[in-house]
């Protein structure tokens, strides 16, 4: 996993951390930059692709053990809402002997903040559509007293917080695999903008995979 924080973006410096709490975007992502659809074909096959799942191969200990920090302090999710849909879709669902339990007791019980027109439609417990300007939004989430807010996936609404200056923090769990196609995080007409590494580790799955091609 690499930690990276920002210093400046195209508004100019950015004093975030008197922030009263952190917005943290924690994403799975290949060297391409694509986050769609990571853990499972099912996810999000929209654009026609047909390679969800790429993360399987490399799961191990020690990336549980990354979530496992990330989750390890006090949270509230803030979803967009195709990820609200498929988080909602499988977390409550998640058995009781599930090596994922603990995850999913935690994603259950938090707050859900969500970005959508259709809050009658969220039946996830604690969960809570955003309404109003999605900027503004969060902008006052981030002044009141609380946990930090963890953002997991929801690639178009990051990019729009990231054009704000409101994400605190990057977490990136990133995979040797280059997919050429997919959503990705970043795009060709990303504002230019500046981050600090502040942590990075390597797993023993990730090292051990040998490299294809030349």
């Amino acid at each position: 996993m690499q930690i990276v924080r920002r210093i400046y973006g195209p508004f100019g410096s950015a004093d975030l951390e008197n922030s009263m709490r952190k917005l943290i975007v924690a994403e799975q992502i290949s060297l391409d930059g694509v986050i769609q659809s990571p853990g499972g074909p099912e996810e999000d096959p929209s654009g026609e692709f047909r390679l969800g799942g790429w993360i399987v191969p490399y799961a191990d200990e020690a990336i549980g053990q990354d979530l496992q920090d990330l989750f390890s302090q006090p949270f509230e999710l803030l979803l967009g809402r195709r990820t609200y849909e498929i988080f909602a879709a499988y977390w409550p669902r998640v058995p009781v002997d599930s090596d994922s339990r603990a995850i999913a007791d935690l994603f259950n019980s938090v707050p859900k903040h969500v970005a959508t027109h259709r809050s009658d439609t969220l039946d996830w417990q604690n969960s809570h559509a955003l309404e109003g300007d999605l900027a503004d939004a969060i902008r006052a989430l981030k002044q009141q007293d609380g946990a930090n807010l963890l953002m997991w996936g929801s690639g178009d609404i990051v990019r729009q917080l990231l054009a704000a200056g409101l994400v605190d923090e990057l977490r990136f769990l990133i995979y040797p695999v280059v997919l050429g196609r997919g959503k990705r995080l970043f795009g060709d007409n990303e504002p230019a903008s500046a981050f600090t590494l502040t942590h990075s580790t390597s797993t023993p799955s990730l090292d051990s995979h040998e490299p294809h091609g030349t």
